[in-house]
């Protein structure tokens, strides 16, 4: 099971999620707070460690995005800071702020009831479960939010 769980995980079309996480917290050596925007919370992986970094991820039911500090706009990307102290909880709590603003702004996709157009034959579908059905049923893997 360990190597069909590498070999499924190293694929580019495979999605991780918690349990990736904490592997890539004692992997990296670092805490992973992440942020669900759907249900408005964050938990913060590597806490036991005492890792001396943190890093953030944002997820907005479809992907995990990095979380990154711009001091600057005018200064380029490479300038922005995404590692920071694990006690540092004026960024945690700017963190937090912003996952609650998206939450009540519905910033975010719930693949369980959003709808989607495969492009292969155009059929329309209702969430994860109906795509992976006409996926499963057609060999169609193309789709699209609409």
């Amino acid at each position: 099971p360990t190597d069909e769980y590498a070999t499924w995980i190293l694929n580019p079309a495979s999605w991780g999620g918690q349990i990736e996480l904490s592997i890539f917290s004692r992997v990296l050596r670092v805490e992973i707070a992440a942020f669900d925007v759907i249900r408005d919370r964050f938990d913060v992986y590597g806490t036991e460690d005492k890792y001396k970094r943190r890093i953030m991820v944002i997820y907005d039911g479809i992907h995990y995005d990095a979380l990154a500090f711009c001091f600057d706009p005018s200064l380029p990307e490479e300038m922005d800071v995404v590692q920071f102290s694990p006690k540092d909880s004026v960024v945690m709590e700017r963190a937090k702020a912003l996952c609650a603003e998206q939450h009540r702004a519905r910033q975010f996709t719930d693949t369980s009831n959003f709808t989607l157009r495969c492009l292969v034959c155009q059929e329309g579908l209702v969430g994860q479960k109906g795509a992976q059905e006409h996926a499963e049923k057609t060999g169609h893997t193309n789709f699209a939010e609409f």
